[in-house]
């Protein structure tokens, strides 16, 4: 009977710590920042418009990114709508909207900046 108790508590310390780790919801924020690839971040190395340069490395395999100020977030989306609007805003400002996740964002949302 007491070692039903022990495992029984144990398991519920297992079960507590687990949830501690993973928080049940993350908040999305929204960024302004202008659109660029992981690849060249900043400072494109390709001649022509930070656009075309853009547009190039994304279409060599770099993920789209945003550039806020000095940091360089690599946008994660498969979504289909979100990638054409990238495409569209490339070396532009964009808004978007997502889960910061260290150097990365999980991409909900993105409309033209301001």
């Amino acid at each position: 009977m007491k070692m039903s108790k022990l495992a029984s508590s144990v398991l519920g310390f297992q079960l507590l710590a687990g949830l501690a780790v993973y928080p049940a919801w993350a908040a999305d924020s929204t960024m302004t920042g202008k659109v660029s690839d992981a690849m060249c971040g900043a400072k494109h190395q390709m001649a022509g418009s930070d656009a075309k340069c853009t547009q190039e490395c994304v279409k060599g395999g770099s993920k789209y990114a945003l550039v806020v100020g000095d940091k360089v977030y690599t946008l994660e989306t498969a979504d289909k709508a979100a990638l054409d609007k990238l495409h569209d805003l490339a070396g532009a400002s964009a808004k978007v909207t997502g889960e910061v996740k260290g150097e990365s964002i999980a991409v909900k949302s993105v409309s033209a900046g301001s």
